[in-house]
């Protein structure tokens, strides 16, 4: 589905996960990680335990130039993605928190 299709279902009133986090993965694949951040945000406060949209937010954030919120959303996921054994999350969150370690003073230069 396009993105106007999923915010117009929004403006319709059928907000749900799922819904929030089709347009989150929309608005990121469309070069726009600050929209995305807000419904993968949304979506998270939707539903706690959806480590996929966890792991999207923290991409978003990166993307973003939000390295701290995207570690944040990465660390919860993994704690969600360990209670719930989904591990393909857990394992990708891993490897993502690991390159945000090595990149860390170059990122947190750029974003002060």
């Amino acid at each position: 589905m396009d993105i106007n299709t999923l915010e117009k279902m929004l403006a319709a009133g059928k907000d749900s996960a799922l819904l929030r986090f089709g347009l989150g993965k929309s608005w990121l694949d469309a070069g726009d990680p600050v929209r995305a951040a807000t419904h993968l945000g949304r979506c998270v406060v939707l539903d706690p335990d959806y480590s996929a949209a966890w792991k999207l937010l923290g991409k978003a954030w990166l993307a973003g130039g939000q390295p701290q919120a995207a570690r944040e959303a990465w660390q919860r996921g993994l704690s969600v993605a360990g209670s719930k054994g989904d591990q393909q999350a857990r394992k990708e969150m891993q490897v993502f928190l690991r390159r945000l370690d090595r990149q860390s003073p170059a990122l947190l230069a750029k974003a002060g």
